[in-house]
């Protein structure tokens, strides 16, 4: 059977675990799933991601995983990549926490920011300008703190890329086809980490993949 995917590869957290399996060089397959036909609320969807959520991981008939960044180290584990850096304790650990920041501190207002500039208007929705702007300011403050840590190290856990790294694109991929864009010029240590990343051939990849 294989990897199966199965999600939309335009969302943040499939193009998240396909960035994973592009790193190590993994066959997979996208299965789609249609929100509008709402078979992501089907009970054949629901044994697969019980949130009705997407992605949902499926790795031969034995492993059936969903939330992608748990899916990603997965990945990573299985194929014995260096991006969780599992052979030194300290390394591991700083990942980690790069990773929990990502979650917790950067993906909130970046994600809020891109929902209501890119996502409202396809629905023929107003964007929310009050949001934008709030989201905007918070996030500035998380670049202030991601500027100081990458002035000492070239990216986030230390002077190697890891999965935290990773971990960023997808939404930043769609806040830079958005206005705001320009905020990472304050930051220009944080402006090189990210055009770093993005010479990536797995960032490459899956960026083809994410504007097809």
């Amino acid at each position: 059977m294989g990897i199966k995917v199965y999600g939309l590869t335009k969302t943040t957290n499939v193009a998240r675990v396909l960035i994973s399996l592009e790193e190590v060089g993994a066959d997979y397959e996208v299965v789609p799933v249609d929100f509008a036909t709402g078979e992501h609320k089907s009970q054949a969807h629901l044994t697969r991601n019980p949130f009705g959520q997407v992605p949902a991981f499926q790795d031969d008939d034995d492993v059936m995983l969903f939330e992608s960044r748990a899916i990603s180290r997965y990945i990573l584990r299985k194929y014995k990549s260096d991006l969780l850096r599992e052979d030194d304790i300290k390394e591991a650990a700083l990942v980690d926490v790069w990773v929990d920041v990502e979650y917790g501190q950067y993906n909130a207002p970046a994600s809020a920011i891109c929902y209501n500039v890119i996502v409202k208007p396809m629905h023929g929705e107003e964007v929310d300008q009050q949001v934008v702007d709030t989201n905007l300011e918070k996030l500035k403050k998380v670049l202030e703190v991601y500027e100081a840590r990458l002035s000492e190290y070239k990216y986030l856990a230390g002077d190697f890329i890891s999965f935290a790294d990773l971990s960023h694109v997808p939404c930043t991929y769609y806040l830079m086809l958005t206005q705001y864009k320009s905020v990472f010029d304050s930051y220009p240590h944080v402006k090189a980490w990210w055009e770093a990343i993005m010479a990536r051939p797995s960032i490459k990849k899956v960026f083809d993949i994410m504007s097809a």
